[in-house]
């Protein structure tokens, strides 16, 4: 499972989604998703945007975790 850690990337730049929205040209709704793991599917040029405006890089919001088996 690819776990995004955005609102850990957030706290560290001191920027909130609002902001992050109007840099990045997408809603805030779509950054919720995101945000909170219900994102299915990230476009590169939107993880891009991203990480220009967060001055990161993509390993630094996107964890890779082994899901737990049952």
């Amino acid at each position: 499972m690819i776990r995004i850690d955005l609102d850990v990337m957030l706290a560290k730049r001191k920027m909130s989604m609002t902001e992050l929205s109007n840099q990045v040209g997408i809603t805030l709704a779509n950054l919720s998703i995101l945000k909170n793991g219900k994102a299915k599917a990230v476009r590169l040029s939107t993880l891009e945007a991203i990480c220009k405006a967060l001055n990161c890089q993509p390993g630094d919001i996107l964890v890779y975790e082994e899901e737990a088996r049952a």
